[in-house]
């Protein structure tokens, strides 16, 4: 599935590294949200993405935009992630039903069970207005989205 920019972006509800469930409707008329997919918690390219991230998160979550990073990962598994990184914005479980947000925003792998790198970047009202999806094994250039974010 490819979304198209201008279209309501799929709405998605999942639990957060605390248990917290969180909503993309949560945010509107509030926030613009990106949406950080990454394959897999505890790996060198994912977690040097989000540690960049959480270096410049003012950049990526402030009082006009929130973040959050989701992977098919339990929530265990993303609360250990995050503690141990020291990530301060929430970190979202997509493991059950597996991957059903991942593939509804289209970046789920079926063969390897897990979510490719997409960056979303959505409106205040629910609008996709900016994405990029990149190989497993290809990082994202956070200048881009920050770029894109600046643009809203």
């Amino acid at each position: 599935m490819s979304l198209v920019i201008g279209n309501k972006a799929p709405d998605f509800e999942l639990s957060d590294q605390h248990g917290v469930k969180v909503s993309l409707a949560s945010f509107r008329d509030k926030k613009n949200v990106v949406i950080l997919f990454y394959p897999f918690s505890f790996t060198g390219t994912c977690t040097g993405e989000l540690c960049e991230i959480r270096d410049d998160l003012s950049a990526f979550q402030n009082d006009a935009v929130q973040l959050l990073a989701i992977s098919c990962d339990s929530i265990f598994s993303q609360r250990t992630f995050s503690e141990a990184q020291g990530y301060k914005f929430p970190v979202l479980s997509d493991f059950w039903p597996h991957g059903n947000v991942s593939k509804a925003y289209g970046v789920f792998n079926e063969d390897r069970g897990c979510a490719i790198r997409g960056t979303f970047i959505i409106d205040k009202s629910g609008i996709l207005r900016w994405q990029v999806v990149n190989g497993m094994g290809d990082a994202r250039s956070v200048i881009e989205y920050k770029e894109a974010i600046a643009a809203l």
